[in-house]
């Protein structure tokens, strides 16, 4: 019933020894040696992508899956255990933790069945294999869609018959459309959570996303015209009409803000671009380029001056003239993507930054800085673009050749291509990117980084003798789980600013500093702050960071010892109960757990005390009281002739509510249940203020809200009764009070005589969090005293 490691599964891990102003935080991941045998059974790099995965999974599927080898007994055997690699691999959580633990980190449910063979040929991975379309799931969605492109994504299903008979379409579209937006497809077999918190709720849907604004579904015929139709209509750039009258302002108008004009000319002979090939290139070089056209038809003088006899296309950059030899561009082509790579190469080159002017450039100033060692390529031509992506937060663009100035590379340990962002604080505070080295995912980081606190560290600036707290994430750039990680560290850094520091060392640069710490797996995260050592194995989010930096200031778990556990637990004061987890770091369930755990701590503070107990450190004690294996979960009554008495949750959820509601029933109960009798002589005619609990047994929400129901009864007692009426058992009583349905909570305050004239079916209150309706409740309470104090003494 439970996933849970067993006590001969227990393995030594080497303790770290650091310095006392130590915090470890193990926030996922990887083992810094050896290589997984995982990825050897897929055929698999450690930092391959998402799809890279899928695409050997698949490889292996299509030869290995028993439906093609019916003669081999072991063919199920061996599949299966391909198929729990790719489960396992693929899910970015179960990742971190097996290439930490290995398979000791898992529990046994992943992998356990899988598809035909028919399903992985023609229904797996639709789109794997198509260059123009990028497969986007829950790690980079975000970060593609508001990089600044336009986006156009294809949610999908596997087993949808409707999505494969749109794929060839959406292929041919996404040629077409190749560079003028970009194509995505999101496979919600995959990405179930990522599919219902975007709203879809059939496929294949069809979705634009542009960045700040809400996202606009495709509804019309699933033809490529009609596909290319409705995308162009965001692509919103003007395709200006020049003649006579405005040609020569506009050029100069442009000229001067650093804009040059791709001009197509037309004419009764030659070639002339059509309107929507305009269109195209005027969005792929939005913010680069001014797109404009002449008929030469009408405007004959005007293209003569242009020294242009018939149809024709050109590249005016700034400062051009038809005077200077070679700067104007002539355009030999019709083909949108071919003119969009030669304006691109005959657009001025980044701004090369020295040595010498280095330091004071970034002084002042945000900056992207592109490190090369003379091996450019397209990419590195691409990133021309990034200067309209990130003009309007104020972002320059240069770059650094690090072959002239090797010094100042070194300085700053570059050692091979790479961007990085400048903050504006000079040479010292900076991030670099460590993400994919496309365009959105390239501004998108830089819109994060210089809004966030995060500076790459160096043994310079390493920050071992500071007195402030820094948080220093240790990782290494082929990891999967540390490049997951650090958006999460630059959302966590904008929510402490002021409060704590955040760095990252890369540790395949700084063996040495790594070592030094003895660090053992990637990423691994740690405090500076004073204090001893901390291990972390939550989840790897800005929201896990935050919690467990709460937890640091104000511990809501407490780690007990064989002493302390004897002192606090076994000799409990009388009504007092203990919460206590018996877990192993290694352990994969245990891991999972300890986040819930702690926000199971803070939903119950005041009510039950909560610790946990390692029994790595603490071996022989776990199994003198009998734990047999992890993590084991135990209440420990407020019955103090019983100290030994205990109860074990054997619950299939492990979240913090579910937790919650199993420890708050062991509680003696504040509520009373209320029959048609008691209500209408306790609460309706009684001398006291109540809350009630209308509920339904069968009702899912009801069971839900029940804890919370006697968290809210305890902490009103003595100001306000609080009650429960089975609105199965007694219906007639519930429809009398005007529910319609469960649970209701409704407010019954005591108004003397006038009571039940003013308030026969009380007070709804629309709320089942017991803070809110306390908060509710006391608020109505203060505006009823200036009453009550004035009510007869004979009516209380």
């Amino acid at each position: 019933m439970e996933n849970r490691s067993v006590l001969g599964a227990l393995r030594p891990v080497r303790l770290m020894r650091l310095p006392l102003l130590l915090v470890i935080l193990l926030l996922a991941a990887a083992p810094a040696e050896g290589v997984s045998d995982y990825y050897d059974l897929l055929g698999i790099s450690r930092d391959a992508t998402t799809r890279e995965i899928r695409q050997a999974f698949k490889k292996l599927a299509l030869t290995m899956h028993p439906d093609k080898n019916p003669g081999d007994p072991s063919a199920h055997e061996k599949f299966l255990k391909v198929n729990r690699a790719y489960e396992v691999l693929k899910d970015e959580d179960l990742r971190k933790k097996y290439d930490k633990y290995g398979e000791k980190g898992l529990d046994d449910q992943q992998g356990g069945r899988y598809e035909s063979w028919n399903y992985y040929r023609y229904d797996f991975g639709i789109y794997d294999d198509d260059l123009e379309i990028i497969t986007l799931d829950s790690g980079d969605f975000e970060a593609a869609v508001n990089s600044g492109e336009l986006w156009f994504v294809n949610f999908y299903s596997p087993r949808c018959s409707h999505c494969h008979q749109l794929a060839p379409t959406w292929r041919e579209f996404a040629k077409e459309m190749d560079g003028v937006i970009r194509i995505g497809a999101v496979n919600c077999g995959d990405n179930n959570h990522l599919c219902r918190r975007k709203g879809v709720t059939s496929y294949p849907s069809l979705y634009i996303y542009r960045a700040g604004q809400r996202p606009e579904k495709f509804n019309g015929e699933r033809t490529r015209d009609d596909l290319v139709g409705f995308a162009m209509q965001f692509i919103t750039t003007t395709v200006t009409q020049l003649w006579q009258g405005n040609v020569f302002t506009e050029i100069e108008k442009s000229f001067l803000s650093g804009l040059g004009w791709l001009i197509t000319f037309c004419s009764d002979t030659g070639d002339c671009l059509e309107p929507r090939t305009r269109q195209k290139l005027a969005g792929m070089l939005e913010g680069l380029v001014k797109m404009g056209w002449i008929d030469c038809t009408v405007q004959p003088q005007l293209c003569d001056s242009f020294q242009v006899v018939s149809g024709a296309t050109a590249f005016f950059p700034p400062g051009s003239s038809l005077d200077k030899e070679g700067s104007v561009l002539w355009i030999k082509t019709l083909d949108s993507k071919e003119i969009y790579n030669q304006v691109l190469n005959h657009l001025p080159d980044l701004k090369l930054l020295t040595a010498e002017s280095f330091e004071e450039k970034l002084a002042h100033h945000r900056w992207l800085i592109s490190f090369t060692f003379r091996d450019r390529s397209s990419t590195t031509n691409e990133y021309k673009k990034l200067q309209a992506f990130l003009r309007n937060d104020h972002i320059q663009i240069g770059r650094v050749d690090c072959v002239a100035d090797s010094e100042l590379c070194h300085s700053l340990y570059i050692h091979k291509p790479c961007v990085a962002v400048f903050k504006g604080l000079g040479i010292h505070d900076f991030e670099i990117h460590h993400g994919k080295d496309v365009l959105y995912n390239i501004a998108a980081f830089a819109k994060d980084s210089v809004r966030a606190h995060v500076t790459t560290l160096r043994p310079d600036n390493f920050p071992s003798d500071r007195k402030e707290p820094w948080l220093v994430d240790f990782f290494a750039p082929w990891c999967p789980p540390c490049r997951a990680l650090l958006p999460e560290l630059r959302k966590a850094s904008i929510q402490l600013a002021g409060q704590i520091k955040f760095g990252t060392l890369d540790c395949t640069i700084h063996h040495n500093l790594c070592s030094t710490y003895n660090i053992q797996a990637y990423p691994t995260t740690v405090i500076f702050n004073g204090s001893s050592v901390h291990e972390y194995e939550g989840h790897h989010s800005a929201d896990g960071i935050l919690e467990f930096i709460q937890d640091l200031v104000s511990p809501s778990v407490l780690a007990l010892d064989p002493s302390s556990f004897k002192e606090r637990v076994k000799g409990r004061d009388e009504g007092q109960t203990w919460a206590v987890d018996f877990y192993a770091p290694w352990c994969g369930p245990c891991q999972a757990l300890m986040p819930e755990w702690r926000r199971m701590a803070r939903l119950v503070a005041g009510q039950i005390l909560v610790g946990s107990v390692d029994c790595q450190r603490f071996q022989t004690f776990c199994q003198s009281q009998g734990v047999r294996g992890y993590p084991e979960i135990r209440l420990y009554p407020g019955n103090t002739l019983q100290p030994n008495r205990y109860m074990s949750y054997n619950g299939w959820h492990r979240d913090a509510h579910s937790l919650r509601a199993w420890a708050l029933s062991s509680l003696p109960r504040a509520s009373v249940d209320l029959n048609p009798e008691t209500f209408r002589s306790k609460v309706l005619s009684g001398q006291h203020h109540w809350v009630l609990d209308f509920y339904a047994p069968w009702c899912g929400p009801c069971q839900h809200f029940a804890p919370e129901f006697e968290v809210l009864a305890r902490m009103l007692k003595g100001e306000v009764r609080a009650g429960k009426v089975d609105c199965q058992a007694h219906y007639q009583t519930c429809q009398s009070a005007g529910i319609t349905a469960y649970p209701t909570v409704k407010f019954y305050p005591y108004l003397g005589s006038q009571k039940r004239q003013h308030q026969p079916s009380g007070e709804p209150i629309n709320s089942r969090d017991a803070n809110t309706i306390s908060d509710i409740i006391r608020q109505r309470l203060k505006q009823l005293a200036p009453r009550l104090h004035s009510t007869p003494k004979d009516e209380l």
